[in-house]
């Protein structure tokens, strides 16, 4: 039966066990598998030794009699604790026993809560646990998720057997205590196999492959992302990524590093995908900070050509830069670019989208972050770094393609390209892309339109909206995910108080792609900044005077391949990437204090803001008729938002500021 199982698996399923020589058991064993769909008990049944014992719940069982008579099981009532002697007398008997520690089908296609009698029963038997993950049976029409992913009836489907581990009694802790602490330990266990799981399926070293992915998985017409002057799908962005990159290839083709200067929109973000397409390197340009710090910068990364679009340079009132830029750098201007789009240009752009035309192998991305003497480094990120920060947040966090994410973060910054912009159009979530993040009044409203469920900011910015928000503005709102600098409880509370939503707090770099650490629904400590993501290792070096915690270090497959370092090009990274923070860490980590500003510390996100501010003043032109509030959380365009006449007025205006209406006549035209 197992036998006729397993070709039937392989013809409809394209069926692979990774790692089957894995399930050979020597002593008491548990197995731990995630639960994504009803194939599961069929998937790990025709693949488990024979003797395994499955554990099945009375309301399953009396569904399922006769399939029982063939199969060693155990029956259980969860809601009869005696039940557990059950589980505890068969492996003690030493049958491998399969029992899945979530309890139920997931609702969401990732993990959900475990409960603290698998940490019993691992307690009470001492057993090893064996982890498995199964990938792809949550897409099929057997899974509990049918309505919010695109449903196959035969996806690919594979089961990766992790390594046997057994986990720490934590003899020195009381018995509820030491429940709770084996539990966390089989959560983490079961992440850390699902991003193994992801890292191992998935082959693409290009994020525009992965894009040819995300259309496929979630389907060609889905909203991708939406900005104030519309919205395009994944089919019309791919298109029009095709007919960009085949103009960029001939303008650039013996440069590598190219500069972007564009927005936050979609034109930008196609514009990225486009670069991503032909192999290029793009070096997102800070136009916040300047002139010099955007010329040192394409010094340092040694850019010949930059990106960008008349109307925005006009509208930003970025003349003076494009001109300091000119003199160093060729500037290629969308518009002029889009006159030279022909019809048989854009055909040839959908006939690569009717193929699936895969992008260039590997492929890198560089952003910009303080250096010594005043002069920007370059962090170097291949997109595989980006590829696994994406896998470690999925790993952990259950956003679904149902949920829209608000990202007004700019892509100049690690939060805002990875988290906010790569993360939501890669994984089949609608984002919405918000040109400022200093507009405190103006976004609330838009997360209230748009039925916002996922939101990012800084702690600064955060408090900006709820000051000025309805308590209802945010009704939708599932997570608020916060980095760059300290959450002040004050801003927690105030988030509390006035929408009943918990913000969750993490921890990263730009040179880490960006996420280290993050607060979760199923990991939750106020006042840290949550667990090391799945992947990373870390060490504490001892620092004079200070008696508890360590400098942290760190390595993963998301630390930077290194820097460009001005006058000396690039600089690979050491072995262990030093974070330059003090921090203490006790199941989650705890930020003591900052040795030295890291790419995303309030002093530089707070001083890349102060431009902007100026930049919306001039460009609004509101001029100052009556006094305004004068708080010092209040940024000057959240000022100049409260003197418009209405919303409809600083949309129609932002519309036109927006970049994008240069690209997308390429793309839909």
């Amino acid at each position: 039966m197992r036998k006729l199982f397993r070709v039937l698996l392989r013809l409809l399923f394209k069926f692979r066990l990774i790692f089957g020589e894995r399930l050979v058991f020597s002593g008491p064993t548990l197995i731990i598998p995630n639960h994504v769909s009803f194939l599961d008990p069929v998937l790990l049944y025709a693949y488990l030794p024979q003797n395994t014992c499955f554990v099945v719940n009375t309301a399953i069982a009396a569904k399922i009699r006769f399939i029982l008579r063939f199969i060693d099981h155990v029956i259980i009532d969860p809601l009869n604790p005696y039940s557990l002697k059950k589980i505890v007398a068969a492996i003690k008997e030493g049958r491998p026993v399969v029992l899945f520690p979530e309890g139920r089908i997931t609702t969401t296609g990732n993990l959900m809560k475990m409960y603290n009698g698998v940490g019993l029963i691992a307690l009470r038997t001492n057993a090893f646990l064996q982890p498995i993950t199964l990938r792809g049976p949550e897409l099929s029409a057997f899974s509990r998720i049918t309505d919010k992913v695109k449903s196959q009836w035969f996806p690919s489907i594979i089961m990766l057997v992790g390594r046997q581990v057994k986990l720490d009694n934590y003899s020195d802790m009381n018995f509820r205590q030491r429940k709770k602490q084996l539990s966390d330990g089989i959560l983490r266990l079961l992440q850390e196999n699902a991003f193994e799981a992801r890292q191992l399926v998935n082959s693409r070293t290009n994020l525009f492959d992965m894009l040819l992915d995300a259309s496929n998985t979630h389907g060609s017409n889905k909203i991708m992302a939406e900005d104030i002057s519309g919205s395009t799908t994944y089919s019309k962005a791919l298109v029009g990524c095709y007919v960009l990159g085949d103009k960029f290839r001939k303008l650039l083709a013996n440069e590598q590093n190219v500069g972007v200067l564009l927005p936050n929109s979609i034109g930008h973000l196609v514009t990225l995908f486009s670069l991503f397409f032909i192999g290029k390197t793009p070096a997102i340009f800070n136009f916040s900070t300047g002139a010099e710090n955007c010329l040192a910068s394409g010094e340092t990364a040694g850019i010949k050509t930059v990106l960008t679009s008349r109307l925005f340079i006009e509208k930003g009132r970025f003349e003076e830069l494009a001109a300091r830029l000119s003199t160093q750098f060729r500037l290629i201007y969308l518009e002029d670019l889009r006159q030279e789009i022909s019809l048989i240009d854009k055909l040839c752009g959908l006939i690569r989208y009717l193929l699936g035309t895969e992008g260039s192998p590997g492929g890198s991305l560089i952003l910009f972050t303080s250096g010594s003497e005043s002069k920007p480094k370059g962090v170097v990120l291949h997109h595989s770094h980006i590829i696994a920060n994406l896998y470690q947040i999925a790993s952990i966090i259950d956003y679904t393609p149902r949920d829209k994410m608000l990202n007004a973060l700019p892509m100049f910054h690690s939060f805002g390209l990875t988290a906010g912009t790569l993360l939501p159009v890669l994984s089949g979530l609608e984002v919405f892309l918000y040109p400022s993040p200093l507009h405190y009044k103006m976004i609330p409203e838009v997360a209230y339109d748009k039925n916002a469920t996922v939101l990012l900011g800084t702690p600064t910015f955060l408090l900006g909206y709820a000051k000025y928000a309805h308590p209802y503005d945010f009704y939708a709102v599932r997570f608020i995910l916060a980095g760059g600098e300290k959450l002040k409880e004050e801003v927690r509370q105030l988030w509390n108080d006035k929408f009943g939503i918990r913000i969750f707090e993490g921890y990263g770099t730009t040179e880490t792609a960006p996420v280290l650490s993050l607060n979760t629904p199923l990991f939750y400590r106020p006042g840290s900044v949550g667990r090391f993501l799945p992947g990373i290792e870390w060490r504490l070096e001892a620092v004079p005077g200070i008696e508890t915690g360590g400098n942290l270090l760190v390595k993963g497959p998301n630390v930077m391949a290194g820097y460009i370092l001005h006058d000396k090009g690039f600089v690979p990274a050491p072995e262990w990437y030093d974070c330059g923070d003090v921090v203490e860490v006790d199941g989650a980590l705890m930020i003591s204090k900052k040795r030295q500003r890291n790419a995303l510390a309030p002093t530089e996100m707070q001083r890349s803001t102060f431009p902007m501010q100026e930049r919306a003043k001039r460009f609004f032109s509101i001029r100052k008729k009556k006094k305004l509030l004068n708080r010092p959380f209040v940024s000057t365009s959240a000022k100049l938002a409260k003197a418009c006449y209405s919303c409809r007025q600083i949309l129609s205006s932002l519309r036109n500021y927006l970049s994008l209406a240069v690209v997308r006549p390429i793309m839909f035209r």
